[in-house]
């Protein structure tokens, strides 16, 4: 049913992103690539995935905190490409430190980022959803859309204004074949997480696999980092048949650390 559908995943040029992009593109879905390399390295990495899987490819690094450069992006990949039927928005970035003295210059990137440019790129593709009467839209929010966490003010208001745009979409297109998600992944081995597991074995004296666990055990009771690609695989079901009803929800992937 997805063979030859076209998927647009921000931010897949790593971690999350790049792992459904392997896992969509192995079921014969067309790719719109978006990540944070230059243009030779993404024109390499899309004729990688067009090689590997026999699919239509097409790379854009477009600034999603440009609103004038996310409109070049979607409609040259519709122009390119034909449709949009399946659209992720996973492009993240974070900060950490208390509110009161968060830089504003690091609010606005965030908000930009995780948040607004989903509108944008959400906008932008409905009218290709609704003129084929079927359309996933899949936000990656976190367990943050959901519950707070210290020194995150930026990332948890985005992430929660993420999963309330997110309910809305499903409202206003519940009649049109169109389903909207979100996903709220827990603890999961990327690079975003890096600096933080890397200072926490610093000042522990523990090695890195060690802060792992330990960071991890803090909030889940499952004491173990996701791999990316259990994301891909779980994008993969919200978009097939047997998850058509599924639309408007928050859906954790998060060890039970909201089970608390």
């Amino acid at each position: 049913m997805l063979k030859g559908k076209t998927a647009l995943i921000t931010g897949s040029s790593s971690g999350i992103g790049l792992a459904t992009a392997h896992v969509l593109a192995k079921q014969g879905i067309n790719l719109i690539l978006h990540g944070l390399m230059d243009e030779t390295e993404g024109i390499a990495l899309a004729k990688e995935f067009s090689t590997k899987y026999n699919i239509k490819t097409l790379f854009d690094g477009a600034n999603l905190m440009d609103s004038a450069a996310i409109a070049t992006f979607m409609d040259r990949a519709i122009d390119v490409m034909g449709s949009i039927d399946i659209l992720i928005n996973n492009a993240g970035i974070q900060h950490t430190e208390s509110v009161d003295t968060f830089p504003t210059n690091k609010w606005d990137a965030i908000i930009a980022i995780n948040l607004t440019a989903a509108f944008h790129t959400i906008q932008k593709s409905l009218p290709c959803m609704k003129a084929n009467g079927w359309g996933r839209i899949i936000n990656i929010a976190s367990v943050h859309g959901l519950v707070a966490s210290l020194n995150k003010s930026a990332y948890v208001a985005a992430k929660h204004g993420l999963v309330g745009l997110t309910k809305v979409v499903a409202l206003e297109c519940g009649e049109q074949g169109i389903t909207a998600n979100s996903i709220c992944p827990g603890f999961v081995d990327t690079a975003i997480l890096t600096d933080q597991i890397q200072q926490f074995a610093d000042e522990n004296g523990i090695p890195v696999e060690q802060a792992k666990r330990d960071i991890v055990i803090q909030k889940q009771a499952v004491p173990k980092m996701m791999d990316p690609r259990q994301i891909g695989e779980f994008i993969l079901f919200l978009c097939s048949d047997a998850a058509h009803t599924i639309s408007g929800a928050a859906l954790p992937m998060d060890g039970a650390w909201t089970a608390q």
